[in-house]
């Protein structure tokens, strides 16, 4: 059987030399992926919470049973939360060691892709679609976070690649099915059933349409399924024996009714296309402008139509499309394939372009895609300043855009100029203007969103203005980032939030401390005649000043405030 489609040939000196094995699969993905890491706070909620419950882990030396500020939490599996506390033990309890694990699934997912294009074309397709994926800005953005979903996403895909591997020779090897359970295990360790059920679904339908019904009953493989058992199995047993309503809140509540049922709320079903769309940005305006060659676009759309790609890109998109929960993160194992896609489209263009005398490609004019885009990107950089809420003032914000502004007014001109006088390196120089612009926006992205989005400067706040022994409430809110960067447990007031079921369990007195409503909150007020909270929001400030006789504010930002209150 045939692996490789439309394969062209290398030329000599091209980008499938060493040293561009080092830009693209080693130094673009350190720097964007784990040099970068510490950048930016983290953000609230999810960050924070990912980044709580496997501190807890470490300092009770319970590694079952997840909590999130001392609460039981049994939403989603703990490979995550285990990786991260081990990066914890190493390096400390910091931003970069909470996203690590993240960062380098992302840089997996850069070598998968990279190694996919490969075998199904061609080593040159296999770079280009690794370097078109590290720089997709949907990849990096979640690549550089401390989310299950990018984790999520590499184990999954690097299931349905083994389970492709197994059935895509005549003579399989029986380590490409152990590979697609033990990647499925794992998965799974991540985010529950959708890791068996991705990889299976995937290759069981590109079985079914390549009609290789036979082949299908051998993705039942005894040997598999037990090495798959092996790894899930011990912590369900140990959970479930610890926590006895596990298995009902975890299958039942977190998978079925949530995918089912109205209880998490309705999208629309084009939910994701535009995500998809937008998701590719930079380089969505230079796929645009090889679609316009109508040559191009023919051989594309049958690169499109490869059995394993289309089938891995329609599933993703029609299984999450229909799902009553719908959220940003959940598309991530669509980029994958999309990237190769692009990859081949690129690898195309530039044998057609190395032959040809350059005169197509010149001009502004024919750059309009690109244009459009850099413009976009260039109105989002000037906003900050210009909005009424959570604005940053001109002369704090323009050190920060200088650069990845100066990146969008050469790109156009940059990659017009390297086309027409060389007719080669288009590519290299796309990538390496989209690698500087995306690394260039963590500074802007980490000023603006640090003082609202960020539990850090608030943490900050509290160590340096709450006395010793005090108790702090959070009203109305719940930061996580307050139990993870101060290390205090915050009573919280009118917000059970997703600490509800956990909350229940909790013995009654305990409960009644840490989980106020607000009429409690406020005979507490009176009864200790002084108290510290934060808060979030004018419309809380303001409902606090109402019915407080001495409000003091001890610290405030664009978002957050820390007020001292006395009856």
């Amino acid at each position: 059987m045939t692996t490789r489609e439309n394969s062209l040939p290398l030329n000599r000196g091209t980008v499938s030399s060493t040293k561009s094995k080092i830009l693209f699969l080693l130094v673009i993905p350190l720097l964007l992926y784990i040099m970068l890491l510490p950048v930016i706070p983290l953000t609230e909620p999810d960050e924070a919470r990912y980044s709580d419950i496997p501190s807890l882990m470490n300092r009770s030396g319970d590694y079952v049973t997840p909590r999130l500020n001392h609460v039981v939490y049994l939403e989603k599996p703990p490979l995550a939360y285990w990786a991260t506390a081990f990066f914890f033990k190493i390096f400390g309890e910091n931003e970069f060691s909470s996203r690590l694990f993240s960062g380098l699934c992302a840089w997996g997912c850069i070598l998968l892709v990279y190694a996919i294009g490969a075998f199904l074309y061609d080593e040159k397709t296999g770079l280009y679609s690794a370097a078109v994926l590290s720089t997709f800005l949907y990849h990096f953005i979640l690549g550089r976070l401390n989310l299950l979903d990018i984790p999520l996403t590499f184990l999954v895909s690097l299931a349905i690649w083994a389970g492709f591997r197994y059935f895509s020779t005549n003579c399989p090897r029986r380590q490409w099915i152990y590979l697609f359970y033990f990647s499925s295990a794992l998965a799974f360790l991540t985010k529950g059933l959708i890791g068996i059920v991705f990889p299976i679904a995937i290759v069981g339908i590109w079985l079914t349409l390549q009609k290789r019904w036979r082949d299908i009953l051998k993705l039942i493989n005894l040997p598999g399924i037990l090495l798959f058992l092996a790894v899930t199995s011990p912590w369900i047993l140990l959970v479930q024996k610890a926590n006895s309503d596990f298995l009902r809140s975890f299958f039942i509540r977190q998978h079925f009714q949530r995918y089912t049922t109205d209880a998490y709320g309705r999208v629309n079903v084009f939910y994701y296309l535009p995500i998809v769309v937008f998701g590719t940005v930079p380089w969505l305006a230079y796929f645009i402008q090889i679609l316009w060659k109508a040559k191009q676009r023919t051989v594309i759309l049958k690169t499109a139509k490869h059995g394993l790609l289309l089938t891995w890109m329609i599933f993703i998109l029609v299984f999450f499309s229909v799902s009553s929960s719908k959220m940003v993160t959940y598309i991530g194992p669509v980029f994958l394939p999309v990237a190769i896609l692009f990859g081949r489209a690129f690898r195309i263009q530039e044998e057609e372009e190395a032959g040809s005398t350059g005169e197509e490609s010149r001009g502004l004019f024919r750059q309009w895609p690109v244009v459009i885009q850099s413009l976009l990107f260039l109105i989002l950089l000037l906003l900050p300043p210009l909005l009424k809420e959570y604005a940053v003032p001109l002369r704090e914000w323009w050190p920060f855009v200088i650069l990845p502004i100066l990146v969008l007014i050469l790109t156009p001109l940059l990659t017009d100029r390297v086309c027409s006088r060389w007719r080669t390196g288009r590519f290299l120089t796309i990538y390496l203007l989209s690698a500087l612009f995306l690394g260039s926006i963590v500074f802007p992205l980490s000023r603006y969103l640090a003082p609202y989005k960020s539990s850090l400067p608030v943490a900050q706040a509290i160590k340096q203005y709450l006395p010793a022994n005090e108790e702090l409430y959070q009203y109305r809110i719940y930061l996580r980032g307050i139990h993870y960067y101060s290390k205090i447990r915050t009573p919280i007031v009118g917000r059970p939030d997703e600490l509800a079921t956990g909350r229940d369990r909790l013995p009654p007195e305990e409960k009644a401390r840490y989980f106020l409503l607000v009429d409690k909150f406020d005979q507490i007020c009176k009864e200790k005649g002084e108290l510290y909270c934060v808060t979030k929001g004018d419309d809380k400030f303001e409902e606090l000043k109402k019915k407080t006789p001495h409000l003091r504010v001890i610290w405030k930002n664009s978002a957050f405030y820390l007020l001292h209150l006395r009856f």
